[in-house]
């Protein structure tokens, strides 16, 4: 009972440092006066250029190679079962942002998709909710704070994450204690969401190799396109852009390369 008190009220402290942070990251990204004629605001591109150039040298050393041997070693069935799995474990976040934007039909969506591919899902190894017809639902910090009317801030990539801006960058930090089951389940196993997430980026990057290479390795200009690529998607998603505008290789909207 009382490590049941403990966790609630780390949970409830949380949760007013996550409404802090909100409010301060409204003053730190808000929108420049003026954009680009494109659109794009990025400041800061001779710095992530450089960052960029270091996540392509990571991309070919390390995670292309270990994404591939991942696949092939993996049958497309485990890999779905990883992802769905890392997906199933994210749903509490899920619903702790679609409250913070008071989103209750969300909250209530993803709810229902954790409950049932839970417990009816082998513990969401298995999208049992699909079965019952119950869409998808996602969102994060970085669209919460969309919603609170916070900017958009500059665009800049970060190490090994990739493409991001000011906003989506507090919005990952963020989101990394706004899910309830970091606080409720006890180690090793609060950190079985964090392997299947690694191990669903990889089955990504190794099931989509060919589209992730031509934009790294194959376009005349990497950098911009993977800007330009993960910007529309992301104001896509946040209903900023014209759906005519989307480009959608491979959800870069959230991660790296």
């Amino acid at each position: 009972m009382f490590a049941s008190l403990s966790a609630l009220f780390r949970l409830v402290k949380v949760f007013a440092v996550i409404a802090g942070i909100g409010l301060l990251s409204a003053c730190a990204t808000s929108q420049p006066a003026e954009l680009r004629s494109d659109g794009i605001n990025d400041p800061h591109e001779a710095a992530n250029r450089k960052v960029h150039a270091f996540n392509r040298s990571l991309d070919r050393a390390l995670v292309r190679p270990a994404a591939k041997g991942y696949s092939q070693v993996l049958p497309d069935e485990i890999e779905d079962s990883v992802g769905n799995f890392a997906t199933n474990l994210g749903q509490p976040s899920v619903v702790v942002n679609s409250l913070l934007q008071g989103d209750l039909k969300g909250a209530g969506l993803s709810s229902a998709r954790f409950v049932t591919n839970t417990f009816l899902g082998f513990g969401g190894l298995v999208d049992a909710a699909a079965e019952f017809n119950m869409p998808d639902h996602t969102t994060d910090f970085g669209e919460t704070l969309h919603t609170w009317g916070v900017g958009e801030g500059a665009y800049v990539e970060l190490p090994a994450l990739g493409p991001s801006t000011q906003r989506a960058t507090v919005g990952k930090v963020v989101d990394l204690f706004t899910n309830p089951l970091t606080y409720i389940v006890d180690s090793p196993e609060k950190y079985y969401g964090t392997g299947a997430s690694v191990g669903a980026r990889l089955g990504d990057r190794g099931r989509y190799s060919d589209t992730i290479d031509s934009i790294l390795y194959e376009s005349a200009d990497s950098y911009a396109q993977a800007r330009l690529i993960y910007l529309q998607n992301r104001r896509f998603e946040l209903g900023q852009a014209d759906p005519g505008t989307e480009i959608d290789p491979f959800d870069l909207n959230t991660e790296g390369f």
